[in-house]
């Protein structure tokens, strides 16, 4: 197999025969992937209409297909070491049409308490609603905890591989052991690791989602999300779990299972999920998410060189309470980091001031190199404050058990020279400290990470 930075820019020569194919003498072949921007394609024959709407061959309305979207599903799912991979509107609809390809009313998702607030969102508020319910496990580090919540209702455990953005690892692995034994699925958000820094898939995940906004398209300009599937399920191990796919069509015919064998978990997504619910993507938004793939290993290589710099650099400021970085020798979930991302940590995570939001305040005003908006895996740098806006619907305790304090904020390093970067958070610091010129001396905040580090 060829390398990755050699995939993302061409692909799995196995998988799709490579950028360069044969063609008829004078055929023009594009290097570029072509944006089929049109709705529906014109079928040549009347047997052509028929294969597609009975086999699912070929493409005829962008909502179910679309040549532009499969050259990105196909590069995305090689970059994972997944089987197939199913591109969509954005992340949040990539969860959504992960989960409900796999859990029905009356069952229950089982999600590690550190997530994005739209995913949980989705699991206490929208999902419910279909009669599907979800469990929480606050130590997502410990087979045990997970192991007790399984419930016999339960048919997903959910996870995302670095959590946003509080940093604390999961170990995948002993997750999957456990969803294994129990035959569930296990669902990996790897929006923030990225397959350049981690491939859940090789630790055991069956289905991993991404935003593809984030660290894919890499530049902040426009929306996806996708869903890669594995390619293992097992109608033996599994069936009577997921019945939707071992079962007979509506008509008759071949299960999902018998005429896409490992791949039926995704070919029910393609086929009834994300064409009925319609979070179908824009072919030009595919086309600018895959010309960022390319790109992808280079920027996240260097992102996250310089997060882990910064969140250093925090650690030795006395300004700073807390800086809740896996890179960090102090982190709790530093040996899982050296375990699972040893090539780099990522780029986005919190770090707590002392002083609370008017410190945070006073940072976040002055900076000009960091912009702030809510937005992360862009080649910019960003900040937010979590309490004040991703957060502010959680009550106190809540937000605190998440390791959201009213000093914290998050970061998302992009790929401005590092000295700048310093510069920046060194200018935000020194607002800090004008801002409490006059208040109570700097006191401690007992959250996070230790923050004795080197600078």
């Amino acid at each position: 197999m060829t390398g990755f930075a050699t995939r993302q820019v061409h692909g799995d020569p196995g998988r799709d025969g490579g950028p360069h194919g044969a063609a008829p003498s004078g055929r023009v072949i594009p290097r570029a992937t072509p944006v089929y921007l049109t709705a529906g394609f014109e079928f040549e024959e009347w047997e052509q209409a028929g294969g597609h709407f009975g086999a699912g061959e070929g493409f005829a309305y962008t909502r179910t297909g679309n040549p532009t979207t499969a050259a990105v599903e196909q590069r995305i799912a090689a970059l994972e070491g997944g089987a197939d991979a199913l591109f969509v509107a954005s992340g949040q609809a990539a969860v959504t049409v992960a989960l409900l390809g796999l859990v029905a009313a009356g069952q229950r998702v089982l999600a590690a308490a550190s997530l994005y607030e739209g995913t949980r969102g989705l699991l206490l508020e929208n999902l419910p609603r279909l009669g599907i319910e979800a469990d929480f496990v606050d130590d997502a580090t410990d087979p045990a905890a997970w192991e007790r919540a399984i419930r016999p209702e339960t048919r997903v455990l959910f996870l995302e591989s670095i959590p946003n953005a509080r940093n604390d690892l999961p170990d995948l692995a002993a997750v999957a052991d456990v969803a294994h034994a129990h035959g569930l699925a296990l669902v990996v958000d790897n929006t923030l690791a990225t397959p350049y820094l981690l491939r859940p898939i090789e630790h055991g995940a069956d289905v991993v989602v991404h935003s593809a906004s984030k660290f894919l398209a890499g530049h902040g300009s426009v929306l996806g999300g996708v869903v890669v599937d594995s390619g293992t399920f097992d109608p033996q191990a599994a069936g009577a779990l997921y019945p939707h796919l071992v079962a007979p069509s509506r008509t008759g015919g071949p299960s999902l299972a018998e005429r896409h064998g490992g791949r039926a978990r995704l070919a029910y997504l393609r086929e009834t999920v994300a064409p009925r619910f319609g979070p179908t993507p824009s072919p030009l938004n595919a086309f600018l998410v895959g010309q960022g793939i390319e790109t992808l290993s280079l920027r996240v290589a260097r992102q996250s060189a310089s997060a882990l710099e910064v969140a250093r650099w925090l650690a030795f400021r006395q300004e700073v309470a807390s800086v809740d970085y896996s890179g960090l020798d102090s982190s709790p979930s530093h040996a899982l980091a050296k375990r699972y991302l040893p090539d780099g940590q990522g780029s986005v995570f919190t770090f707590t001031l002392h002083d609370g939001a008017p410190a945070a305040r006073a940072f976040v005003e002055a900076v000009q190199v960091f912009t702030h908006m809510t937005h992360i895996g862009d080649v910019r740098s960003l900040v937010l404050h979590p309490e004040s806006t991703s957060h502010v619907l959680r009550t106190p305790a809540e937000r605190a058990a998440a390791g959201v304090h009213p000093g914290t904020l998050r970061l998302s390093i992009g790929v401005e020279d590092l000295p700048d970067l310093i510069a920046d958070l060194e200018r935000a610091l020194a607002a800090v400290r004008r801002a409490a010129v006059g208040a109570a001396p700097v006191g401690t905040t007992p959250v996070g990470t230790a923050r004795k580090e080197t600078p």
